[in-house]
């Protein structure tokens, strides 16, 4: 009888531990905020993205405002082309916003950085932020290092 009992605790024990991993998983993979479909949709095209992947939060001012939902690269201007979605609740971002691709972390999560504009009309459903302003990708600025030093020796 004592060992079913030890059992039961140690499946227990388990089971919590398995819970615990999932939210872990869900708090590492973005997953567990805002949810597809909760905000309107932003575009703007970057001459590099760098390692930004769909999912990747959207911030302003360090909050958290959207997800980047899609990355595709625009035969038409040869840029990436990268799709915002907006809490329904940030409405009032300026049509003069500017957005940058930043590195956090030790793990060099990258995300988008809108900053506000002045502009009195705001960006709604369907629209495009003109000002962006690519990722810095180690391996070019290495390069470009390299090749001054070469250039002064």
């Amino acid at each position: 009888m004592a060992s079913r009992g030890a059992e039961l605790l140690v499946g227990l024990f388990v089971a919590a531990g398995v819970a615990a991993l999932l939210m872990l998983a869900l708090q590492v993979s973005n997953l567990s905020t805002l949810q597809r479909g909760d905000g309107y949709e932003l575009t703007a095209h970057f001459d590099n993205v760098g390692g930004l992947t769909e999912r990747a939060r959207v911030t302003a001012a360090g909050v958290t405002v959207g997800r980047v939902v899609d990355i595709v690269y625009d035969q038409r201007t040869y840029t990436a082309r990268v799709t915002l979605e907006i809490g329904r609740r940030y409405d009032r971002f300026p049509e003069d916003t500017s957005a940058s691709i930043h590195t956090a972390g030790l793990l060099g999560e990258q995300y988008v950085s809108l900053s506000p504009g002045a502009s009195e009309e705001f960006l709604g459903d369907g629209g495009a932020i003109r000002q962006t302003q690519s990722a810095l990708v180690l391996e070019e600025l290495i390069g470009q290092f390299l090749f001054q030093q070469a250039q002064g020796d």
